[in-house]
């Protein structure tokens, strides 16, 4: 990376470094991040974040190791509704394959040695009997002996660790009241760890990309009833492992939301810088799932006006939009819908309506040029064409100097100058030249 290049970086992050100081974030990894090579980038990351001011509860899986030791001792392991069956005389083995792997990561948070990322770092772990476990119980006629449920998170105990700035790190493993001890899956530990905690984030490390579509294109980001859509239209397929994952990853997700955590971030592991990428930039890395409107449609207010004068600027000085003064978009703003992705303006249009010749303009429509490929245009055309609809309007109509072919391929076609309202006509410029483009409202 160019000096430069590096530098404007670096100050796009700001917004996202003032905002996330302070704020606790739950991050689960499984074990096969641990096994793996890029481990101790993911451990640097993870670090710099609390430098960052970020509390950071960790929650680790063991699932590969358990299987090694118990492939070693030569036991065989059932499962059941993807658990696995956990007998009262494999624990020993499930607590050391354990055992070693939250050494392995306590060992690589106490790095601190010259010429690396973690030189000076000074992270302290904390772990400890955070969570309460309950028996999973018998299910279908099936016993799962020690495989539990989490019962409680003793929320109080961690954000007192937080508080004194130490990372709070918590393994798959869960105490009951009458001392035995039982295998949990790290998912759901850290959901209701989240959810517990009141945690600003909850952040999945994943084996695989993330959530895609039909046409497997990644999804950015959804919101609950999208992810609970996804989900429903999941359910019951023939499923890969890959896709077994992403569905029990996506439905802690889901509850996380309902349980209260604003946002759930879903990274893959197998890309380098991953954690960095999907908190200190605007768009991420991997999809996003929301309790609330990471990104929407809304009615524009005066608050807009700097973001959509920042995103039509450019499109003046190209000459594609003809020049609009602050004044006249303070007079005009209630005309104007926009979309918002995390408190930036990306797209916006107007409608403009002639009641006597029942026709409206659609004017004003631009997306950044940073999010033209996913149908942002199309969203804010259909808005205003629903908008024409609901004010009884016979037709709906734009001028274009540039954009001709877009509108032709969504309906519209050529008219003439003479077509406009009057209105419109009378301030009609001969010298811009502009198409005029025209479309029944349904």
């Amino acid at each position: 990376m160019k000096c430069d290049e590096h530098v404007d970086w670096f100050r796009q992050s700001a917004p996202y470094i003032h905002a996330h100081r302070g704020k606790t974030f739950v991050i689960l990894f499984g074990g096969e991040a641990v096994e793996h090579t890029g481990f101790a980038h993911l451990i640097q990351d993870i670090a710099l974040l609390g430098s960052l001011g970020v509390r950071i509860v960790l929650v680790h899986g063991a699932r590969s190791q358990i299987q090694q030791q118990l492939d070693i001792l030569d036991i065989r392991s059932e499962f059941a509704d993807g658990l696995r069956i956990t007998l009262n005389e494999n624990m020993p083995a499930i607590e050391q394959a354990v055992g070693q792997v939250r050494m392995r990561i306590e060992a690589q948070l106490s790095m601190g040695l010259p010429n690396t990322p973690m030189a000076d770092a000074s992270v302290r772990v904390v772990s400890g009997n955070f969570i309460t476990a309950r028996p999973y119980g018998i299910r279908n006629g099936i016993d799962f002996c020690q495989t539990g449920n989490v019962r409680k998170v003793d929320a109080e105990a961690i954000k007192q660790q937080l508080e004194n700035n130490n990372v709070a790190l918590i393994s798959p493993i869960g105490y009951s009241p009458t001392g035995e001890v039982f295998n949990l899956r790290a998912e759901d530990i850290a959901t209701e760890t989240a959810i517990a905690l009141n945690a600003d984030k909850l952040i999945f490390v994943m084996e695989n990309n993330g959530v895609t579509n039909k046409k497997d294109a990644l999804l950015q980001q959804l919101d609950l009833p999208r992810a609970e859509n996804w989900l429903n239209d999941h359910r019951g397929k023939k499923e890969t492992i890959t896709d077994r994952e992403t569905q029990a990853h996506l439905d802690n997700a889901a509850h996380a939301c309902r349980g209260g955590v604003q946002r759930v971030h879903l990274i893959s592991r197998k890309i380098d810088g991953a954690l960095l990428l999907e908190l200190y930039t605007r768009d991420g890395i991997g999809p996003l799932v929301t309790a609330g409107n990471y990104e929407g449609l809304r009615t524009a207010g005066i608050e807009d006006i700097g973001g959509i004068l920042e995103l039509i600027s450019p499109l003046e000085k190209n000459g594609i939009m003809v020049k609009r003064s602050r004044e006249q978009l303070e007079l005009d703003i209630n005309n104007f819908t926009v979309i918002e992705r995390d408190g930036m303006i990306i797209a916006c249009a107007a409608i403009f309506t002639f009641k006597k010749e029942q026709a409206a303009e659609l004017a004003c429509l631009a997306v950044h040029e940073d999010y033209q490929i996913h149908g942002r245009g199309d969203d804010l055309m259909q808005h205003i064409e629903w908008q024409a609809r609901k004010k009884h309007m016979k037709k709906i109509f734009t001028l274009t100097t540039q954009t001709m072919h877009w509108f032709i391929e969504r309906g519209f076609v050529e008219c003439s100058a003479d077509d406009l309202p009057m209105e419109k006509k009378s301030l009609y410029n001969y010298q811009r030249n502009s198409k005029v483009f025209c479309k029944p409202v349904n």
